[in-house]
């Protein structure tokens, strides 16, 4: 038996379930009171309605008033016709209300912690997987339509022991004997197995497939790409083949089913059977009245519920995201926690940054991505971060972003352990464009301010970026809105440089760069950098950059290989050296004067650049530079 399934019967409070439940009860509990008081009342009526036809006939042949017997006929059979609906809609409210209520909390456990190690650990993707889209009618129906399937099967089965309840007064023996041969087919027939088996690795592999897929399908950022080379076709058969073999396991749950049919047959109707011929001949032989006989044969035919009710498909369909999200609750805060930090960051950095024999190892595992890394950045200068692809340029940023805590070693602000400054805090000293930057369907203005900024300072960024002329400040960057217009990526780029700028101007000290410019042509890039030293001279500058033309305007220049320092200098220290960067350099110009593809060996892993951003742009080079 797996680990789980001996936990939920040691404790019910650990199955999925119970977390659905729990999750209604905690959304509205007036709502939830409500729909398990028509669950309750609606599994009652049935047999309710059954002792009122049992009275009217024994009225009937006892030769008494009809008015009372036929009313409580009449009022139980309304009744039954009327709480339906008015369950539907209380279910689906409660649904709406619950799904909204799951989506806060996932959405506050993923914002909320200080880092990001949180949305890339592998144990928890498959629980995100399932929680972020579960009521999209991706994985099953929405959760306020499952509401009616669920109370449904709850009220079958409740209104099962309603009538067993009444049953027992023929025989204590009658509810035993018909109610267990009706029971036993949960477990004969293994019903809906299937939702069980979504539990089960590979196919949770299967919906994150299926999902990704959907997501090339729908979403616009892959739509060039997918059309230009000819993948539509595949991209609906991936999807297609994921999604057919959940199908698949779902036959292979009916599959399941078809031995054990002759032994449930058998079971209902040997049991069934018998209690019938003894109804009868007890009323033949008058040892109960024919109105009791009424009664008793309604409930026994009302025991059914107990095999067609229970935990439908519909409640493990939508207990199994609603515990998802529960556990990420309990699991992303701790996951993505930093150490807090209390002290100020005021001012700095006002001497150096430092990075100390620092290791770093992302929490997907493999080899660390820095190991030992010593570093020193004098505040004020600019340092460009060059190396091959995985060297552990981006993750020095990040690092100082404190997106994450180094596993070794300790990052230096002025002497201080960053991580003994507030996070907050420090993170207003900081001013970032990461390579993936987000393109946010706002207004200009909100896009360069999101926490909001004088227009002047916005403007003023956006003249330092080369944007100036991009939009008016409140028209929305996106075609999808009344009046929006939509921006080339050179554009979008330049919208993210103003972003960092415009945090500048509001008191940022440090300025971290990751590609800032790989979507400008190359004079676009030298007279975009240009600006950016002169806005930001007074900060400390870390840049990453595949481009020389860009990399030499820094100050420094940093060559990182396996998360190590291997080269350190000016650009004419590093070409006189004769190292590994001034043969990365004259590669890229040789090649581009021999008129082939400019672009470094494999094992740099350096993109194509062309040979004029090698020579220093008009006016110096930049901060420092001699």
């Amino acid at each position: 038996m797996p680990p789980k399934a001996a936990l939920a019967i040691l404790d019910p409070r650990r199955t999925n379930e119970w977390q659905f439940f729990r999750a209604l009860w905690r959304t509205d509990r007036a709502l939830a009171a409500a729909w398990w008081g028509l669950v309750a009342l609606r599994g009652a009526l049935p047999a309710g309605f059954a002792v009122a036809m049992g009275a009217l006939v024994a009225a009937v042949t006892d030769g008494r008033a009809l008015a009372a017997p036929l009313a409580a006929v009449g009022v139980a059979f309304v009744a039954m016709q009327v709480l339906t609906p008015v369950h539907v809609a209380v279910g689906a409210n409660l649904g709406t209300k619950t799904a909204g209520w799951l989506y806060d909390r996932l959405t506050e456990a993923a914002i909320r912690p200080p880092g990001i190690a949180h949305l890339e650990r592998p144990d928890l993707t498959d629980d995100l997987t399932m929680a972020r889209d579960f009521d999209l009618g991706i994985t099953g129906p929405p959760l306020f339509i499952s509401m009616d399937f669920i109370a449904s099967s709850l009220v079958m089965i409740a209104s099962g022991l309603a009538a067993a309840a009444v049953l027992a007064g023929y025989q204590w023996w009658a509810p035993l004997l018909v109610g267990s041969a009706w029971a036993s087919t949960h477990l004969l027939l293994r019903e809906s197995s299937v939702w069980r088996a979504r539990e089960e690795p590979h196919v949770l592999e299967a919906q994150r497939h299926a999902d990704y897929a959907y997501r090339l399908a729908v979403d616009a950022p892959a739509a060039k790409e997918i059309r230009v080379f000819g993948l539509a076709g595949w991209t609906v058969g991936r999807f297609a083949e994921r999604r057919r073999s959940l199908l698949d396991l779902q036959m292979h749950a009916m599959r399941l089913r078809e031995q054990p049919v002759a032994w449930s047959l058998a079971l209902i109707v040997g049991s069934n059977a018998l209690l019938f011929w003894l109804l009868a001949r007890d009323a033949s032989s008058g040892a109960i009245s024919l109105g009791a006989a009424v009664v008793f044969a309604q409930t026994a035919v009302g025991t059914s519920g107990l095999g067609f009710g229970g935990f439908s498909w519909a409640l493990r369909g939508a207990a199994q995201p609603a515990a998802a999200v529960l556990r990420l609750e309990a699991a992303m805060r701790p996951a993505g926690a930093l150490t807090p930090g209390t002290r100020a960051a005021t001012g700095m950095p006002a001497r150096e940054v430092r990075f100390r024999d620092v290791a770093f190892t992302y929490p997907t595992g493999g080899a660390p991505v820095l190991d030992g890394l010593n570093l020193a950045i004098p505040a004020g200068s600019s340092l460009a971060i060059v190396g091959s692809n995985g060297a552990g340029k981006t993750t020095i940023a990040k690092l100082l972003c404190r997106l994450y805590d180094p596993q070794a070693g300790a990052i230096e602000i002025d002497g201080v352990d960053l991580r003994e400054l507030e996070v907050a805090a420090w993170r207003e000293r900081v001013a970032a464009v990461f390579q993936d930057f987000i393109r946010y369907e706002l207004t200009l203005r909100d896009n360069v301010a999101p926490r909001g900024a004088p227009d002047d300072a916005i403007e003023g960024a956006l003249a330092d970026a080369g944007a100036a002329e991009t939009a008016a400040l409140d028209a929305p960057l996106s075609r999808a809105y009344a009046g929006g217009t939509d921006l080339s990526g050179g554009q979008w780029q330049r919208v993210a440089l103003a972003r960092a700028l415009c945090a500048v101007r509001l008191g940022a000290g440090i300025v971290l760069l990751d590609e800032p410019t790989a979507q400008l042509d190359v004079r676009g890039e030298a007279e975009i950098f240009e600006r950016l030293l002169a806005a930001t001279r007074a900060c400390t500058t870390v840049l990453i950059s595949h481009r020389f033309s860009t990399v030499r305007h820094a100050d420094r220049i940093c060559v990182l290989e396996a998360g190590r320092v291997v080269e350190l200098g000016s650009h004419e220290e590093l070409m006189a050296l004769g190292g590994r960067y001034r043969r990365m350099f004259e590669l890229q110009a040789a090649r581009f004067a021999r008129g082939e593809a400019v672009e470094l060996p494999e094992e740099t892993g350096e993109e194509p650049v062309a040979l004029e951003a090698l020579a220093p742009a008009e006016g110096g080079e930049g901060r420092g530079a001699s």
